[in-house]
């Protein structure tokens, strides 16, 4: 397994799952490709901060990037030195499988919840329907 990609949100458990990838690709000496998505949610909070930040789509690209590069430092602490980023857009699950199907990917590592907690009850977590619908392995941290 030398290619890992990770989906982040920035939440808690995101950041657990962008060590284990991190873990996974330095032991294997592979890449690192750290992706997070924009979402309904996302654009919600961008709404939100629009008011004093300027447009939607640079407060949604201000968050994205912050995202991106906190889960990059964490990787490159520890060891990983090759990295990759990426923004997908839309559907949390579908951009995911995607991105993975353009490879190459070998492995998706994903936290059980992020930010979505209610969301994943009512409608299913992106970890589930990444462990069935996916192209290639799925890791889901706890």
């Amino acid at each position: 397994m030398r290619h890992i990609m990770v989906a982040t949100d920035g939440s808690s458990g995101a950041d657990r799952a962008v060590d284990v990838a991190a873990e996974i690709a330095r032991a294997s000496s592979g890449d690192l490709l750290i992706v997070t998505v924009a979402d309904s949610q996302a654009f919600e909070e961008a709404q939100q901060l629009v008011r004093t930040e300027g447009s939607v789509g640079d407060v949604l690209e201000a968050l994205t990037t912050q995202t991106l590069k906190a889960a990059e430092a964490r990787a490159r602490h520890l060891g990983v030195s090759q990295t990759t980023l990426r923004v997908g857009w839309g559907d949390v699950t579908r951009s995911l499988i995607d991105i993975a199907k353009d490879g190459p990917v070998d492995m998706i590592v994903v936290g059980r919840r992020g930010r979505g907690q209610l969301a994943g009850l009512l409608l299913g977590s992106v970890s589930q329907k990444l462990v069935s619908l996916a192209p290639c392995a799925v890791v889901v941290v706890p």
